[in-house]
């Protein structure tokens, strides 16, 4: 697929509070989108080996036919992390390695759902919403901790599958603690980009199965960017 040259993808750090700030005036939360839209969705994660000067890291996408929930192709990548871990510009070590995976998709999904945020961001900017501009597709939000803004923060939502409790910073709803299945740890959900709260939430709920609180595509990610660590290390020896 082809990927969208927003901004150098290892710019100087003083400029990224500035590229966040710029990017979010564009994000827009507001459209309604089903499961029923889509024929395709991708589920993206990274993972990392390593630390300090020596950190490697390990993206992997799934892509997903809806109508049979099968995986219709895959594309990874494997890279030097030459950035330390900052809170709130995570994006800018994650992003090299995501675009480089997705310019090798023959298929241009959907919708991404990424292991991580959305707009539920101190700039509004968390991965889902940064790289939906390289992709050019709506994304969502999926992380599996919860990231405090504002020391904000969350009530724990009812123990049925399908409960869940907004997240609110100021006056404005960022995301949602979703119980995506009975008696689990919630997940945090909040749109990235091209795609409203609600709908993405009842996203994650449809594409979550009995074994996972993780959405099926995002699961299939993980779980691939951990065996991809360990052919690594395995390799290194």
């Amino acid at each position: 697929m082809q990927v969208n040259d927003i901004h150098p993808l290892r710019p100087d750090t003083e400029e990224f509070i500035h590229i966040q700030e710029r990017l979010a005036k564009q994000i827009d939360v507001s459209r309604p989108l089903r499961l029923e839209d889509l024929r395709t969705v991708a589920g993206v994660d990274l993972a990392y080996a390593g630390e300090g000067d020596s950190e490697t890291g390990f993206c992997h996408i799934a892509v997903f036919d809806t109508a049979t929930m099968r995986v219709m192709e895959r594309a990874g990548a494997v890279g030097e992390i030459d950035m330390p871990y900052n809170p709130g510009f995570l994006t800018f070590r994650e992003l090299p390695l995501i675009v480089e995976a997705a310019g090798k998709l023959e298929t241009v999904p959907d919708l991404f759902l990424f292991d991580g945020n959305g707009i539920l961001h101190p700039r509004r900017m968390g991965i889902a919403s940064h790289a939906s501009f390289f992709l050019g597709k709506p994304a969502v939000g999926v992380a599996k901790t919860y990231f405090r803004i504002a020391e904000t923060e969350y009530k724990e939502p009812g123990w049925e599958k399908g409960s869940y409790t907004d997240i609110t910073v100021g006056r404005e709803t960022l995301g949602r603690a979703v119980r995506t299945s009975a008696g689990v740890k919630p997940v945090f959900v909040s749109p990235g980009n091209g795609i409203d709260l609600d709908s993405a939430t009842d996203l994650v709920l449809s594409l979550t199965g009995p074994e996972s609180r993780l959405s099926i595509p995002v699961r299939e990610a993980d779980i691939s960017t951990r065996r991809m660590r360990r052919e690594w290390e395995k390799e290194q020896k």
